[in-house]
């Protein structure tokens, strides 16, 4: 008896030992894998090309080789019968291209917070005539109370560029980001995406310099966003400039157009 005990207590020894270096070999795996990134190089589709050479982006051309519209919305999946919302859509950059994109059996909603619009009359009365326009006719424009959030019908993408960082800043209100990312989360359909573009700040600033500089800490932005339940999909390094020591405001002449920026994309589960 005495040495079947201590058979069992060497076998359950043994056992344990195992599992702890199981357990440990999950953990290092877990600790060293990859971090979700978008595919690159990124493979610009025939639609998409043509949704650039749209005549009536003429005047807007001159940007897309900064601005990679290509590339970044092949990186964000939108296609043909999409709804889209496009989150303070200044001159209505992307509005005109995801307009050819999601085609007649799609919609843009190019909306501006209220107090965003205050001071943006000039880019609203822009977008309501893009709007008017029969080559758009699937361009909705409106001004929303700030800082709620809305969709008339659920959607495929919510889409903001270079905004994200405004929403915590004395003209929005200092809205706190949370409320923005659950109203996004409330309007995409199940499997929808939260596509999201801005100016990095340093790491590690948080939300520090959103006023000052108009840059936010990316993985700042991250933990806000996933805190509303979304997955995190990846980045990619398209619009990243590593001479930009982010010290300075974006529309400073020597930095601006040429800032250091994040992009990210996120999905709402397609169980919610």
């Amino acid at each position: 008896m005495a040495l079947m005990a201590k058979a069992l207590a060497a076998a359950l020894a043994a056992a344990v030992s195992l599992a702890a270096c199981r357990s440990g070999e999950t953990n290092s795996q877990e600790a060293t894998a990859p971090e979700p990134t978008l595919p690159s190089p990124v493979v610009v589709p025939d639609y998409v090309q043509a949704a650039l050479a749209d005549p009536g982006r003429a005047m807007q051309r001159g940007a897309d080789e900064r601005r990679r519209p290509g590339e970044l919305i092949a990186l964000s999946g939108l296609k043909a019968g999409d709804r889209v919302l496009d989150l303070i859509p200044g001159d209505g950059y992307w509005t005109r291209i995801f307009s050819h994109i999601v085609g007649g059996e799609g919609r843009v909603y190019a909306v501006w917070p209220k107090n965003y619009a205050d001071m943006a009359t000039g880019n609203v009365a822009t977008l309501r005539q893009i709007a008017a326009s029969p080559a758009y006719g699937n361009v909705e424009v409106e001004v929303q109370p700030t800082p709620i959030l809305a969709a008339r019908e659920p959607l495929d993408m919510v889409w903001t560029s270079q905004n994200y960082h405004d929403y915590p800043d004395e003209f929005m209100g200092r809205t706190d980001p949370a409320q923005l990312n659950r109203a996004v989360f409330a309007m995409l359909k199940p499997g929808g995406t939260y596509f999201i573009i801005d100016h990095a700040a340093v790491s590690g600033a948080g939300m520090r310099d959103t006023e000052r500089l108009h840059r936010i800490d990316p993985a700042t932005v991250r933990r806000q966003v996933e805190a509303a339940g979304f997955e995190y999909l990846g980045s990619s390094d398209v619009l990243r400039n590593s001479a930009d020591d982010h010290s300075l405001p974006v529309f400073n002449p020597s930095i601006r157009g040429h800032t250091d920026q994040f992009v990210m994309r996120f999905r709402k589960p397609a169980s919610r």
